[in-house]
């Protein structure tokens, strides 16, 4: 089965042509320009069976879904929850719709979370609160978990189901997740992406108290708040920079202060966050690192790692500077390390096939909440 797959990010979507499981066509390019490439990558690559739109928010969505107009609609009201990527995926959605003759499946980012424990997924609010609103921690980054989990079993010669694990996904969004036997248990985000690790422009967890005492004071508004938490914060905020982590390396090994003190509080919150996740699981099989940090940023890594002994941690720093999908752990160490990179076309690939075959099957296809 040949699948279209579109995976819109904050500043450009990456779209790919995956052939049962094999992909066969790729490019990135700006989210302002997609259309005229999205249409020339279909036009070669025919026929397009069916196809995958990422969405970082699908609510309590377990599996992907067939998108229609109340699908699109009950997708559009979750827009205040992941302002800077849903807008995109529904704006690529309906242009992929008019130019593939197959079904469109939104695949979604939560789902891999939507079962968590619910001491895990609920927050300690006012019951009629958490009914009548839907308030909850969602998580996200579940489709590169997904597949990263799968191809990390894979390294280990192991079943997804027999392992327990912590996923790390360091791109310009930070998240860990706890996975026990093949299932989401904890994870860092929450109702929205904000929640835990610093990331390179949104804050990460801070305390309510201070948020409140900024609007009560007058210092911003709740739209200057939001703002300032999703894009002016993180690496950025801390350095004045963009956010993204080689310039804050680079100004670190030139001596800024600024830099030095933000990537000391991002790897001790990054460090926190998988210490959190860790409690967890029954024990701590292998820690997996994927997104683009992780996969680029081998001393980062190294660094971030030389204090995880706790949790039997150790990395080889001859197997780090290599590249691919590797196990980069000391051969000695308690806990596995691998590094894999990022397929969320293959997951999305993966999914809408899945969901079209249980459709084609008469199964009734994949669950829509």
């Amino acid at each position: 089965m040949r699948v279209l797959t579109v995976n819109p990010g904050s500043s450009s979507v990456k779209l790919s042509v995956v052939d049962d499981g094999r992909e066969v066509g790729q490019v990135t390019v700006g989210a302002a320009e997609a259309r005229q490439p999205l249409a020339d990558l279909v036009a070669h690559r025919q026929p397009i069976d069916a196809a995958g739109v990422r969405f970082v928010h699908g609510g309590p969505s377990t599996d992907p879904v067939r998108l229609d107009d109340a699908e699109t609609a009950r997708l559009t009201a979750l827009t205040p929850l992941a302002p800077l990527h849903q807008p995109l995926s529904l704006e690529l959605a309906a242009v992929v719709a008019e130019i593939v003759t197959g079904p469109v499946y939104a695949c979604f980012d939560t789902a891999f979370h939507a079962l968590m424990p619910e001491p895990a997924a609920r927050y300690a609010l006012p019951r009629n609160w958490v009914r009548e609103h839907g308030l909850r921690r969602y998580g996200f980054h579940g489709l590169s978990c997904a597949y990263a989990v799968r191809r990390a079993a894979e390294l280990l010669d192991r079943e997804p189901a027999a392992l327990h694990l912590v996923c790390c996904h360091i791109g310009s969004g930070v998240s860990v997740t706890a996975v026990r036997d093949g299932r989401s248990v904890d994870t860092s985000m929450g109702f929205t992406p904000l929640e835990g690790a610093v990331m390179a422009t949104r804050s990460g967890s801070v305390d309510p108290g201070l948020l409140l005492y900024l609007l009560r004071t007058g210092v911003t508004d709740a739209a200057g708040l939001n703002d300032v938490l999703e894009r002016g914060s993180g690496l950025a905020g801390m350095t004045g920079t963009g956010g993204d982590v080689r310039d804050v390396l680079a100004a670190r090994e030139n001596g800024d202060p600024d830099a030095r003190a933000a990537i000391a509080v991002y790897l001790h919150r990054l460090r926190r966050e998988i210490g959190a996740v860790v409690a967890s699981l029954d024990r701590l099989d292998a820690l997996v690192f994927t997104g683009g940090v992780a996969e680029h940023q081998p001393a980062l890594l190294a660094e971030l790692c030389g204090e995880l002994g706790v949790f039997g941690v150790r990395v080889d720093p001859a197997r780090l500077a290599g590249d691919g999908d590797r196990l980069v752990s000391d051969a000695y160490a308690p806990a596995r390390v691998l590094v894999v990179t990022a397929r969320e076309d293959l997951e999305i690939a993966r999914q809408t096939t899945l969901a079209l075959a249980a459709r084609t099957a008469g199964a009734g296809g994949p669950r829509d909440r």
